[in-house]
């Protein structure tokens, strides 16, 4: 954050960036424990413990990576803008590449036991998201890692990306919330009410995603930790315009 702001200011956002990190990873490592220690653990072999790949490779793709990726924005407010949109698009394309390793263990493990795809609304949600996701990757890419539309266009689609962007946080952590949901359901309804460990891990896991969320939203949509303006980079974003838009200088 900028050494310029006050120092109560700079230890909140620490706090708060700290405290991301903390709840994304408690995420990742309740998933982990509940499909190995209570779900059996994870293999590639068309057995349930390839299904156990599924969530974990999610909650880590699309919440934590995904939440992080986000995030560079605001803990890199000062590094060049270039560099952090590299980092941007790095984060989210190995997002990508470990939800759909997810995506493929759930239709190997349903072919070999002969479950029909797509029933759910948690699979409807998920390949959704995931088909989003991809959108609006390939969207940043070409509007902003390596621009194709004018600067006009650019500026007009970025409140749209940065919106679209807190959605599929949101519709993530929403679809592994209703996954939880399906296999407290489908595994453990009878002894549910008796608070098994298993359950109640299920419970603290749902409630960590629940206020990673929330940290992540409440960063992302302070106006005082936004990525301050930088003279340089937009008067080298005026220069680019000149000479792809045959403006002058000093045009707006």
């Amino acid at each position: 954050m900028d050494e310029s702001a006050p120092r109560q200011e700079r230890l909140v956002f620490a706090g708060l960036v700290g405290g991301a990190q903390v709840l994304g990873l408690a995420s990742v490592v309740l998933t982990a424990v509940w499909m190995g220690h209570y779900r059996g653990g994870f293999s590639w072999d068309g057995s349930s413990f390839q299904f156990n790949v599924h969530p974990l490779c999610m909650v880590l793709g699309l919440v934590f990576l995904q939440g992080d990726a986000i995030l560079v924005y605001r803990v890199f407010r000062n590094e060049a803008k270039r560099n952090v949109k590299i980092l941007h698009g790095i984060i989210h394309l190995l997002a990508l590449v470990v939800s759909i390793v997810g995506i493929v263990a759930v239709f190997d493990f349903h072919r070999a036991a002969k479950i029909p795809d797509m029933y759910s609304l948690h699979s409807w949600c998920g390949m959704l998201t995931i088909i989003l996701f991809c959108v609006q990757w390939v969207m940043g890419l070409m509007f902003f890692l390596f621009p194709v539309a004018s600067s006009w266009l650019r500026a007009s689609y970025l409140p749209v990306h940065v919106f679209c962007g807190l959605v599929l946080v949101v519709m993530s952590i929403g679809t592994s919330l209703l996954g939880i949901t399906e296999k407290l359901l489908f595994s453990i309804m009878p002894t549910y009410s008796t608070f098994p460990a298993e359950g109640v891990l299920a419970n603290v896991l749902g409630l960590v995603l629940v206020l990673f969320g929330v940290v992540l939203c409440y960063l992302i949509t302070r106006e005082e930790f936004r990525r301050p303006p930088n003279p340089e980079e937009e008067s080298l974003s005026v220069h680019f315009k000149t000479l792809t838009e045959g403006g002058t200088p000093n045009s707006p």
